[in-house]
């Protein structure tokens, strides 16, 4: 397989796939580009536009970046997408397994950098996401009042929450398994 054939074999296998979708191989530099104004790179850091091409050019998953960083899967997703602040450490852990400059990325997203959390519009457009979206609109109200049944006045943390996504095979087709795990907080009755 042709070293093109095998990048575009690991964009289509990528999470980013969509957004990789219009990445061009240049034979100069060996390196892939990811366009800066598509969704939802447009918001982000350039330093996240190296780190996904950079994982793409070599045929990471995140899973595969997360047992290197020492991290959960979900959370190493967030540093890309900038929606979690990375350490010393996860940079450190990057930059070594990506290749990217260590100093690059402290320069951009190093400890004076702090997330803007939530990317994108009002209502999603990338189904998906979508879907996630109507699960909430759907199921929102059902969830909330079971967790008030069983727990109180109060919520579940997004901030001390573990995320993971799992696949179960099953006869139907595979199902997709998403895990909240947050800590509830009960509201102050100051």
């Amino acid at each position: 397989m042709s070293a093109l054939a095998c990048i575009r074999r690991s964009l289509y296998y990528s999470s980013t796939r969509s957004y990789v979708s219009k990445a061009t191989k240049s034979t100069a530099s060996n390196t892939l580009k990811v366009s800066s104004t598509a969704e939802p790179f447009s918001q982000l850091p350039p330093i996240l536009h190296r780190l996904h091409e950079a994982k793409a050019f070599k045929g990471l998953s995140f899973e595969s970046l997360a047992k290197t960083l020492g991290r959960n899967e979900v959370y190493t997703a967030s540093l890309f997408y900038g929606q979690a602040k990375p350490t010393l450490e996860d940079i450190a852990g990057l930059s070594k397994a990506l290749g990217v400059d260590e100093q690059g990325i402290i320069d951009e997203v190093g400890s004076h950098w702090w997330p803007n959390r939530g990317i994108g519009g009002a209502i999603p457009q990338d189904p998906v996401i979508y879907r996630l979206y109507e699960g909430v609109i759907v199921y929102g109200h059902p969830i909330k009042s079971i967790i008030h049944e069983k727990f109180g006045d109060g919520i579940m943390s997004m901030i001390d929450c573990k995320v993971n996504v799992d696949r179960k095979p099953d006869p139907k087709g595979d199902r997709v398994v998403i895990t909240f795990d947050g800590k509830f907080l009960s509201y102050s009755q100051n």
